[in-house]
């Protein structure tokens, strides 16, 4: 079991301990949370391109602490994924026997990334270091070299096309990223234009050949937006707004607070509640969610949708109504700031596609997109694509920050933090057993984002050590177990204790995750 790290003034939680590393010496040097976010994301975005980068999409929830004679704070929102490009056309793909967006290989799966768009949008409002010192330690670990990590060393032959990951093989080798270490100073110095208007996004739009125009990048993709919350186990949980999924946690939070759950997580019971609340919550999430989607959570839905759930039995869902990758990390500073922040290539590494000149892979988040004439979230120029990403923030009753939590994990990110938020809220687990306790998802052995496409198909995939199976095959529902660790995210937690104490978790599925503080 993973143990809770304790902290006095400041904590930062990620899946890699350089990455968690360089978040907290900005802490030491007096930046906010905003600057540790954004220095851990910057470490990632050089040492673990399988899960994130600057070729991919960002959110993030900031609590801004006390201010003045606010005592109890806010949050903010910031939505910086990217945007299908100006030759985005749909009728292309279809008359090409598309029938739903491609997965690899394929520019048009490829919105202009937004990553980079929602670190300056994140510095320019909280920050409180110069950018070049937030971005310091990824430049100089992408230009002298970082150690390989178990995560990435068995799947690195997937980007052997460049000349970056051609040799790479091994744990502990050496690394170095020319390019990303070069990009990375060019935003230092010169802010966005430095990397839309410079080498990458001159390499975008060549590799793109049409896809993108010049007036593609010239837009910012990062937009503070308004978050959406809900009322669960006594405290405000908070989550981003279309087109993030987050209403999907919500929801499912909404109808397990009205539920009877039994007195400890180890009830099948109480796997089979939260496995039903996820399901009536996110049966119809195909036909409802795209970035224009409003009103998804409400008393009154909540409600509507808490009838369904059966304690006696699993639910068929159809006629109710007309491996992926990513990385989670969040910092809590010594002011009570908090920002928990998500960013993504999607699946994996993305498209597989790199910019040539600088060596970003770029991501595949355009698999989020319909193909289905006239869907609301019909692939077309300067749309934004459906997102699973789904960063969690969670106040006190008097509107003090409670903790930042999220995980990696597809369509299942709602699934897991369902779990580890219940644990904590409702049992009054400790983050480190909220984070290590076993998991359950709902599968379908495909890509792990089309859990949506037959919700009565879906299988409760349990993860080794939940002891849930018998139960849960008495209630009707198809069981499989997995391996510990496989596929069930790496989930990251920070709370704040009564006291002011920090207490986090990192996930110990990511074997190299860390939660540090001072």
């Amino acid at each position: 079991m993973q143990n809770t790290r304790y902290a006095r003034s400041g904590m930062v939680c990620s899946v890699d301990h350089l990455a968690s590393a360089a978040g907290l010496t900005m802490l030491d040097r007096g930046g906010s949370a905003a600057d540790a976010a954004i220095a851990t994301n910057a470490v990632l975005a050089v040492t673990a391109p399988h899960m994130c980068g600057l070729g991919g999409d960002l959110f993030a929830l900031v609590h801004d602490g006390a201010s003045g004679d606010r005592a109890e704070g806010s949050v903010t929102a910031l939505n910086a994924s990217g945007r299908a490009g100006s030759g985005a056309d749909p009728d292309r793909l279809r008359a090409e026997g598309h029938t739903v967006m491609p997965l690899r290989n394929d520019i048009r799966s490829a919105p202009v990334p937004g990553a980079v768009d929602g670190w300056l949008a994140l510095h320019s409002r909280y920050g409180r270091l110069p950018m070049a010192t937030v971005l310091a330690p990824a430049i100089d670990l992408a230009a002298h070299g970082f150690p390989v990590s178990p995560l990435l060393a068995p799947i690195a032959s997937a980007l052997a096309h460049h000349p970056d990951f051609a040799d790479v093989s091994s744990p502990g080798q050496l690394m170095t990223r020319p390019g990303v270490a070069r990009t990375l100073e060019a935003i230092a110095s010169s802010g966005r234009e430095g990397f839309y208007q410079g080498e990458f996004g001159q390499g975008l739009l060549e590799l793109g050949a049409g896809e993108y125009v010049p007036d593609d990048l010239a837009k910012p993709m990062a937009d503070w937006v308004e978050p959406l919350r809900v009322r669960a186990f006594g405290h405000d949980v908070w989550s981003m707004p279309p087109n993030s999924q987050g209403y999907l946690l919500l929801l499912s939070l909404g109808i397990v607070d009205g539920l009877d759950l039994p007195p400890t997580p180890e009830h099948a019971l109480w796997a089979h509640l939260l496995g039903e609340a996820a399901r009536v919550a996110g049966h119809d999430r195909l036909s409802l969610l795209h970035e224009h989607a409003r009103d998804l959570v409400s008393e009154a839905e909540i409600a509507r949708r808490r009838t369904m759930v059966d304690p006696t039995a699993r639910l068929r869902v159809r006629g109710l109504t007309a491996e992926g990758d990513t990385t989670y990390l969040c910092a809590v500073d010594g002011d009570g700031m908090g920002v928990s922040l998500i960013q993504s290539n999607a699946s994996g590494f993305g498209s597989l596609l790199i910019e040539p000149r600088t060596g970003i892979n770029l991501h595949n988040r355009g698999i989020g997109f319909s193909l289905t004439p006239g869907h609301p979230a019909e692939y077309g120029p300067g749309r934004r694509p459906p997102h699973t990403l789904t960063p969690a923030l969670i106040t006190r009753q008097d509107g003090s920050l409670r903790s930042v939590v999220g995980t990696m994990g597809g369509d299942a990110q709602p699934q897991i933090l369902l779990q580890v938020i219940t644990r904590l809220l409702r049992h009054g687990q400790s983050p480190g057993q909220a984070i290590s306790a076993p998991r359950w998802r709902l599968g379908t052995g495909g890509t792990g984002f089309d859990t949506w496409d037959s919700p009565d198909e879906t299988v409760m995939e349990l993860e080794e050590g939940a002891g849930w199976a018998d139960g849960l095959s008495a209630l009707g529902h198809p069981v499989a177990g997995m391996p510990y660790g496989t596929g069930f995210g790496h989930a990251h937690l920070i709370d704040v204790l009564p006291d002011g104490v920090l207490a986090g978790a990192a996930d110990p599925r990511a074997r190299i995750g860390a939660a540090i503080g001072r």
